[in-house]
């Protein structure tokens, strides 16, 4: 039970008000996109919970584009919507487990007993990993106490603390995950094959579509035949951070703190030993570019990958090494609340433009790096992660580099209709998606598994922004970062309560402003709000309607008489706490 304190924090509005449009957009937006997650369901997944699609091992498609096809189930739930989503994405992800343990490779040396081993894939990059477990990952955020749950997110951080003798994927001496591939089978130490990217040959005119537009086996193979430098360490597998932070959000054992934070750690050194760049690649050595010639902008993924596309002849630059290492830093963030590891990718981001040159009269901005030094040349500054970096660390001086964002011009008061419009919007989208599922006419076997990932109807991003004030987990793998969360103190779980409808109004470094709005004209409601998505942040005070509650909390409740509702100001110290999954009535 809420201990005698939380008791006492406690807001009542009783004052009804008309629902206001967003309100009832939000509730109809949930209502909608769960009686669709469960058409998807019937029509993709048989009673086992397996995908009815070829399953196949690859970075075309694979097992984590499999998994993509319940992205989000978890977050909707989290959000609100009702249990039948949670047991559904139970069902699709033990499912899931099974039906890729038991698919094998042929050619591919590595997936011959099983794409997963130990319930995990077997040899792949965090590009892949984390597009794969995302939906598992914030499944904490409504199951933490599960033991399946528990007993993976412990194991998965295992493979990376040099805890199973099968995965030596980490090097404590030198701070490395040692290659670009790893998993529960541990790191590949050579370079990769097209072979080990595409996967066994497979008949493709007249039979499937793929989603990289190849039209043979054979250009799938030419789509990644440089893809072949994995050796040595790599931003993108910051991803496997989150495997820590789940387990220390769960255990609060300080283990996983220690990986996490001296992993991180020896990012940020190598990003300041390589003059304020991240570099792509480390040796095995340890040291930048140790693996690639000595070249820092080296590797798979790196600041020079340039490749041809079969199909054209074109040239299409994939640098990952910015895509997503910015979240592997604010995983740290999360744990420690330094402010200096946003200063890590701030001076990415400004090194970056420091080498701005004129153009033809115009100052241009470069993305990539080679031998020959700047390329990929653009009119915009280079801002990979300007957006979260300000969320992070709400400096004004962040704010300047983000131009054109709907969701912060709403924060900032500027943009009034953005609520109702972005619902809107995706109340379109959750439209177009069913109508493309019951438009679809592949049958299981001229199915790949992630031909449906574009009609998944879990669209969750609109709600992320303004219910939590947050930032939307996408298919990246990493936790969630929002300001509030809320819980159903009547069903004991996480999500708002049936009927309750929330929009955080503005955000600043030290206080959100949030309006609730229980649209039941007949029944009372209450919600527990919590600050931040693992209690990290702590509530000093709470006002409304011209009171002010003291709180000196992680979390407060509010009580909505019926119909009623109103703007709630709350005082907060950002990344205050150790952050946590246990549900608030489990902890003190």
């Amino acid at each position: 039970m809420e201990n005698a304190k939380a008791h006492r924090n406690t807001l009542s509005m009783e004052t009804p008000t008309p629902p206001p449009a967003w309100a009832l957009l939000e509730r109809e937006l949930i209502r909608a996109q769960t009686l669709a997650c469960q058409e998807f369901f019937d029509r993709y997944f048989d009673e086992r919970g397996y995908l009815l699609c070829v399953p196949r091992w690859g970075g075309d498609d694979g097992p984590d584009d499999a998994a993509e096809n319940l992205l989000n189930w978890t977050v909707l739930h989290a959000l609100g919507a009702p249990d039948t989503i949670l047991a559904l994405y139970r069902k699709g992800w033990e499912g899931h487990l099974r039906q890729y343990t038991e698919a094998k490779t042929v050619d591919v040396p590595f997936a011959r007993d099983g794409m997963y081993y130990k319930e995990f894939s077997v040899l792949f990059d965090w590009f892949h990993h984390g597009e794969g477990f995302s939906v598992f990952f914030l499944q904490g955020l409504s199951e933490p106490d599960d033991l399946l749950f528990r007993g993976r997110s412990r194991r998965y951080a295992g493979f990376y603390m040099n805890e199973d003798p099968q995965a030596d994927n980490y090097d404590p001496k030198h701070r490395i995950i040692r290659s670009l591939f790893n998993g529960s089978r541990g790191p590949l130490l050579r370079k990769a094959t097209a072979l080990d990217w595409a996967g066994d040959p497979i008949e493709i005119e007249d039979r499937f579509r793929l989603g990289h537009s190849e039209r043979s086996y054979q250009e799938m193979l030419d789509h990644f035949k440089d893809y072949t430098d994995v050796v040595g360490d790599h931003p993108i597998n910051l991803g496997a951070t989150t495997l820590a932070f789940n387990a220390y959000a769960l255990t609060g054992e300080a283990k996983y703190r220690d990986w996490l934070l001296g992993y991180v750690d020896a990012w940020a050194e190598r990003t300041r030993a390589n003059q304020g760049i991240i570099p792509s690649n480390i040796g095995l050595d340890g040291k930048i570019g140790g693996a690639c010639g000595g070249k820092w902008y080296g590797g798979c993924y790196g600041w020079a990958f340039t490749v041809v596309v079969p199909q054209t002849g074109e040239l299409a630059h994939r640098p990952a090494v910015y895509s997503r290492a910015h979240y592997g830093f604010a995983n740290a963030l999360l744990l420690t609340g330094d402010q200096r590891y946003m200063d890590v990718w701030r001076g990415v981001l400004d090194q970056v433009n420091a080498n701005a040159k004129k153009i033809d009269g115009q100052t241009m901005y470069p993305r990539m790096f080679g031998d020959d030094g700047w390329y990929d040349y653009r009119p915009q500054p280079f801002n990979a992660g300007a957006a979260e970096l300000y969320y992070w660390s709400m400096d004004p001086a962040d704010r300047k580099r983000l131009e054109g964002d709907g969701w912060f011009d709403f924060l900032d008061g500027k943009k009034p209709d953005y609520p109702v419009q972005a619902l809107q919007a995706d109340m379109e989208i959750l439209r177009r998606r069913v109508a493309g599922m019951r438009a679809d006419d592949t049958t299981p076997d001229t199915r790949l598994s992630d031909d449906m990932n574009g009609t998944n109807p879990a669209v969750t991003e609109t709600l992320t922004r303004l219910m939590l004030g947050g930032l939307p987990t996408g298919r990246l793998g990493f936790p969630l970062h929002c300001r509030v969360r809320y819980f159903d103190p009547a069903r004991r779980r996480a999500g708002i309560p049936e009927d309750v409808a929330a929009l955080v109004e503005r955000l600043t470094g030290d206080e959100t402003t949030l309006t609730l709005v229980n649209v039941s004209p007949t029944q009372a409601r209450e919600v527990i709000v919590q600050a931040g998505a693992y209690a990290e942040h702590q509530i000093l005070s709470a006002t409304a309607d011209g009171q002010t509650l003291p709180v000196d909390h992680d979390r407060f409740a509010v009580r909505l008489a019926p119909g009623a509702g109103g703007r709630i100001v709350i005082k907060m110290k950002r990344y205050a706490n150790p952050p946590t999954m246990a549900f608030p009535w489990d902890r003190a």
